[in-house]
């Protein structure tokens, strides 16, 4: 089993960069989710509320970020993220922290492309180091972790087996091959060449490269699976939430497709890079 991608995503809900290696910090991979979009009240923005965000390329040349609309319906933005400055009180699902906003003119470029009506606003704002939002641990004897903003864990991945699983079952169902979904729906951080579908689901201590990771949970999925990631249409079958519905409702918190992990230390990962199971679920 290998890293096939590896993904970040820098503004929650827009379009992911895949890379070749990325440096991973005990919150998650460097860039990833660092920033979001929030209303005018600091709650966060998504592709639930917004689906045309999945429209939205972000490419990265430092220090500045370029935002660009795959149907070039807004012209190019490119702007410098602020380190420091003001910060506003954010909500993300049950968590409320400090964050710096980014000032007025990304945030009307977000304002146009979401086509809000008058009186209300957005702004982007991105996490601060001063005011980090933390991931409580199950156990005392394990130390509470920073997590950027993602919606509950550091790490997401997949596996293509699982995949392949998934759209031969859609196929079954709608007797054709044009409601396949690719692997983009489900905004993994990594993807990892398998042959076992489901695999994943037995791990519970796994390495990649030179990182240990504890997989913490299957990971349970929402409405964003079924939007385009990169034209921002909903897909009027609902899949692949119907399908996943027959087979994958592992609980009550809903269908589970992929797995969230914690990593256990800092280090490197690269494409090619291969995964060795330390420890089996009992």
């Amino acid at each position: 089993m290998i890293v096939s991608q590896l993904c970040v995503y820098p503004v929650k809900s827009c379009q992911g960069i895949d890379l070749a290696q990325v440096q991973v910090e005990m919150k998650g991979f460097l860039r990833d989710r660092q920033m979001m979009l929030v209303s005018g009240s600091g709650k966060f923005i998504t592709q639930r509320q917004f689906p045309q965000l999945a429209k939205v390329i972000v490419e990265i040349v430092e220090p500045n970020i370029t935002l660009k609309v795959v149907d070039a319906s807004l012209p190019d933005l490119t702007f410098t993220p602020i380190a420091t400055g003001r910060t506003i009180e954010v909500e993300i699902w049950r968590d409320r922290l400090q964050a710096i906003d980014q000032g007025d003119e990304v945030a009307d470029w977000f304002q146009r492309l979401l086509d809000l009506d008058t009186g209300k606003i957005c702004r982007l704002v991105q996490q601060s180091p001063q005011h980090n939002r933390i991931l409580k641990q199950k156990y005392p004897s394990e130390e509470d972790i920073a997590i950027n903003f993602a919606d509950n864990y550091p790490v997401m991945l997949t596996a293509t087996a699982s995949l392949v699983e998934l759209n031969q079952r859609i196929a079954e169902i709608h007797l054709s091959q044009k409601q396949a979904i690719p692997i983009n729906r489900f905004r993994p951080n990594i993807v990892i060449d398998t042959t076992d579908p489901f695999v994943e689901d037995r791990w519970s201590i796994i390495q990649i490269g030179e990182i240990v990771f504890r997989v913490a949970k299957p990971c349970s999925r929402c409405i964003i699976t079924t939007i385009d990631q990169e034209h921002g249409q909903k897909n009027q079958l609902k899949e692949p939430l119907n399908t996943l519905g027959t087979f994958r409702q592992l609980s009550e918190l809903g269908v589970m497709f992929g797995v969230n992990m914690i990593p256990q230390n800092e280090g490197i990962i690269r494409k090619g890079d291969r995964l060795q199971v330390l420890e089996n679920r009992d």
